[in-house]
């Protein structure tokens, strides 16, 4: 079974003032082990990692651009 990918970009979200944790709340609730969820973003979003990390994510965040921070966090699974 192929892995699902979830990508959400909030940069214009947060230029326009709007709290995007709801959106990235949902976006992984419905994650499985192994799916990845890819977040753009205008910062490193720090406080995400650790609330991500508790629900079982591993992250790895890399600057695109000035203003653009790509993270690709990944549901752990059980070992196969």
């Amino acid at each position: 079974m192929e892995n699902k990918v979830v990508e959400l970009d909030v940069r214009e979200d947060i230029k326009n003032k709007l709290e995007p944790f709801q959106k990235i709340m949902s976006a992984v609730s419905g994650l499985d082990a192994e799916d990845v969820f890819i977040l753009h973003a205008p910062f490193k979003p720090i406080p995400l990692f650790g609330i991500l990390t508790a629900k079982g994510f591993e992250y790895k965040a890399e600057e695109i651009d000035k203003k653009h921070w790509k993270v690709i966090f990944t549901k752990r699974g059980a070992s196969k």
